[in-house]
């Protein structure tokens, strides 16, 4: 066995079986290990496989039941719609603790005989830019506070020179510098990247109209833990902006609305990928599906005649307006994600009013040395620029700074139900 040492042990046993591990595999195997020694069991596609926590955006986390049939359904599809194999490279920089990192960078990635590079730090801009840049990945996977990042940290600043935002308005010179832009991305990313497919949440659209503009082989993914995690997906040559594509194989989701193409309605799942149900939780369980047994995912959407699916907010962040109109607290985030000194925020509900609590740029305020009376007076502006893209029914009353960056999950979502 070529290749395998042992490194430590303080365990005599260990350390005498390593010794004699040549003998003991002849003696077991006299002719060798080839195929016809693999056997791999074909009638447990519904045992329980595994469990999963979720990640806990919204609530505590669940243990979610999956079985082989759930993860080989996401496996399969991944072969199928983005085969890789021996040659390819992957940084995975997803926690395995989590359904996506572990399917999508790691199991799916196994299958293909991709080489995995586990990335180990929490992956900021120039981490993630140094790993890839040596890696040199076939498929970026990632969350979108990661990409965002990116594109705030080094292409933003770039596009917002007054020369450039000039130049841009030049006819037939705005591709031009689209294409430079694609360029020089796709080399800082290793210059071998064939798919980049974000998930685990809702993408900036500031961000996704520079991607779309550029160019950028992207798609938007959606999925969950309880489904292992795929619900949808669509090719990067198919996919349609601000979507996050069609259903998966062996999957069928609906929106449960009169008119799931104008009213917005719960997105609901059956098929392969749904999980057997939450550990020891019989009451979670039977909340989480329909009479008729398709799973309640949550998550609030339309889709259009294409099949498209259209991801607005999550059931339980709606905020209902006086008058009744539905406000989608994501939406107003990302228009408020785009404002000066923003790095993210919450919108909650407080007296029948619409809050924002924001998590400044503190570095640049550094930077800036300004003080707390003008960083104040910078986040009034933005609530007043801000209010003026939105309908009255869903403006901000009040921005309310906080002093450290929020909770995140795994994914690196915020645990929204720690803010009220």
């Amino acid at each position: 066995m070529e290749g395998y040492e042992l490194l430590y042990s303080n365990d005599p046993a260990v350390s005498q079986a390593h010794a004699s591990i040549e003998a003991l595999f002849k003696e077991k195997y006299p002719n060798g290990f080839g195929p016809e020694q693999v056997s791999y069991p074909t009638d447990n596609f519904d045992d329980l496989a595994l469990i999963n926590y979720t990640s806990g955006t919204t609530s505590a986390p669940k243990g979610v039941m999956l079985t082989y049939r759930n993860i080989s359904s996401n496996i399969q599809f991944g072969q199928s719609e983005m085969p890789n194999g021996p040659g390819d490279t992957l940084v995975s920089m997803l926690p395995m603790a989590h359904m996506y990192g572990m399917a999508f960078e790691y199991l799916y990635q196994l299958a293909g005989g991709t080489q995995i590079f586990f990335l180990g730090k929490v992956p900021s801009p120039k981490v993630l830019l140094d790993a890839l840049a040596t890696v040199k990945p076939y498929m970026l996977i990632t969350v979108p506070l990661v990409i965002e990042k990116i594109f705030k940290s080094s292409v933003f600043p770039t596009i917002r020179k007054p020369m450039v935002k000039s130049i841009m308005k030049v006819p037939g010179l705005a591709s031009v510098i689209y294409k430079q832009i694609r360029k020089k991305l796709l080399h800082a990313f290793g210059g071998r990247i064939r798919t980049i497919v974000i998930g685990g949440a809702a993408i900036n659209q500031e961000v996704e109209d520079l991607m779309k503009a550029v160019k950028l082989p992207y798609t938007v993914g959606y999925g969950m833990t309880e489904c292992g995690p795929l619900l949808s997906y669509e090719d990067t040559r198919k996919f349609v902006k601000g979507s996050c594509g069609k259903p998966v194989h062996r999957m069928s989701l609906r929106i449960d609305s009169d008119d799931p193409r104008t009213i917005v309605g719960e997105i609901q799942a059956r098929g392969d990928n749904v999980m057997l149900g939450y550990y020891k939780n019989p009451e979670a369980t039977a909340a989480a599906f329909t009479k008729d047994q398709w799973l309640r995912t949550g998550d609030l959407g339309l889709m259009d005649k294409d099949n498209n699916f259209f991801i607005k907010g999550r059931s339980k962040n709606l905020i209902i307006g006086a008058s009744g109109q539905n406000i989608y607290p994501e939406e107003i985030e990302d228009k408020l994600n785009n404002q000066p000194y923003v790095v993210e925020s919450i919108v909650v509900e407080r007296d029948k009013k619409l809050v924002a609590l924001v998590f400044p740029d503190y570095d640049r305020v550094s930077q800036e040395s300004l003080d707390s009376m003008h960083l104040a007076h910078l986040m009034e502006e933005n609530r007043m620029r801000l209010n003026m893209l939105l309908p009255v029914f869903s403006r901000i009353a009040k921005i309310e700074l906080q002093p450290e960056a929020f909770e995140k999950t795994p994914k690196r979502s915020i645990k929204r139900f720690l803010y009220k």
